[in-house]
């Protein structure tokens, strides 16, 4: 009799692992199709006004134009005070992720990329993922649990799409949300969900950008020294730039109150810097330059301090965007110029630093 009833607790266990599992393949499977679908869109849409604003210099010109229609479209959709952060709190809290903040980060990403802010794409991704899954939860009636679990799929999912990583990204969504924890239970969700949206996304011609490092220098002592010197500096570019980002947002927000300005005033600083430095390689996110560094090896060795400040300023005063892609230009350009100065391929000081 203890058998039967032991046999009996054990495939109703089995039962509910059963259908766990289909359910959770299943729900990473529609979000990884949705993400694949939307971050193909997104992708195709940066690249579109990218190669606009290359071919129509005074687009830049517009700026603060688009500045005040970013904030006008962010207080039409009811999302002002919400971004990546408030994406975060909603996978350890009660909080749900408005669905207007994903027309309104898209736009608002797109304007900043047209006119020549200096931002990234990540943020984008990330909310897009986060308000899309929060849709999505509410469709299927999800519990708080499942509602989390399916944000971090929707957030794993966009980033793949956007930067095709899919392993880095949903190891990064599952990371992100909670610094020092692994949530295990989004772990096979998340995975499923990132591996559908690259692939689509890829189907659809939502090409990643590649960098390609060419032949280097056989290994030895000499380049472990020389890494280790640039992955140091690299730190502490990397603190000073998380220093300038906080302290940018703080000092604008301060000392200019109204957004409207605030944001004027950012992009006509924006546009005077671009005047007198007579080039627009720190506009945008800057992937063209990258790619240069890898191509030709060519390094200007105050590029990752303009970049610093370029970025600071577009973010600060509030032009929607990221600050992943800018990071990697801060880190190719910091360290391909490192690398020239102790004797090392700068392509490989430049995949170092990113």
């Amino acid at each position: 009799m203890q058998f039967k009833e032991k046999l009996k607790e054990n495939l109703k266990n089995t039962k509910t692992y059963y259908f766990a599992f289909l359910k959770w393949v299943t729900l990473g499977i529609i979000m990884g199709a949705v993400g694949g679908l939307i971050g193909a869109i997104f992708a195709k849409s940066i690249s579109f006004v990218t190669n606009l604003r290359s071919e129509n210099g005074w687009l830049l010109y517009l700026l603060p134009v688009g500045g005040v229609l970013s904030v006008i479209i962010y207080k039409l959709c009811r999302v002002t005070d919400i971004g990546t952060n408030q994406v975060f709190e909603s996978v350890r809290s009660k909080k749900k992720v408005p669905i207007l903040l994903a027309p309104a980060i898209f736009a608002g990403t797109l304007i900043t990329h047209m006119l020549g802010g200096s931002a990234g794409r990540e943020g984008a991704a990330l909310q897009l993922g986060g308000s899309i899954s929060s849709l999505f939860g509410k469709i299927f009636k999800l519990n708080e649990k499942s509602q989390h679990i399916l944000t971090v799929c929707g957030m794993a999912a966009l980033f793949s799409a956007l930067f095709g990583t899919p392993l880095g990204a949903f190891v990064f969504a599952i990371e992100v949300v909670s610094v020092g924890n692994f949530c295990s239970a989004a772990f096979l969700p998340a995975t499923v969900s990132s591996v559908t949206a690259y692939f689509l996304a890829h189907l659809l011609g939502a090409h990643a950008e590649r960098f390609n490092l060419k032949a280097v220098d056989e290994f030895d002592i000499n380049i472990l020294w020389k890494v280790v010197v640039i992955a140091i500096l690299s730190a502490i570019v990397s603190i000073i730039f998380c220093k300038l980002m906080h302290f940018s947002h703080a000092f604008f927000k301060k000392y200019i109150k109204n957004e409207f300005l605030r944001i004027i005033v950012g992009a006509g600083v924006i546009i005077i810097l671009t005047l007198i430095l007579g080039t627009t390689d720190y506009n945008g996110g800057g992937i063209d330059v990258i790619t240069r560094i890898f191509e030709t090896g060519e390094v200007k060795y105050e590029a990752f301090i303009l970049k610093m400040i370029f970025t600071a300023i577009t973010i600060g005063v509030g032009f929607k965007g990221g600050e992943i892609v800018p990071t990697l230009f801060i880190g190719a350009t910091f360290g391909g110029a490192v690398a020239i100065l102790i004797g090392l391929n700068p392509a490989l000081g430049a995949a170092v630093g990113m």
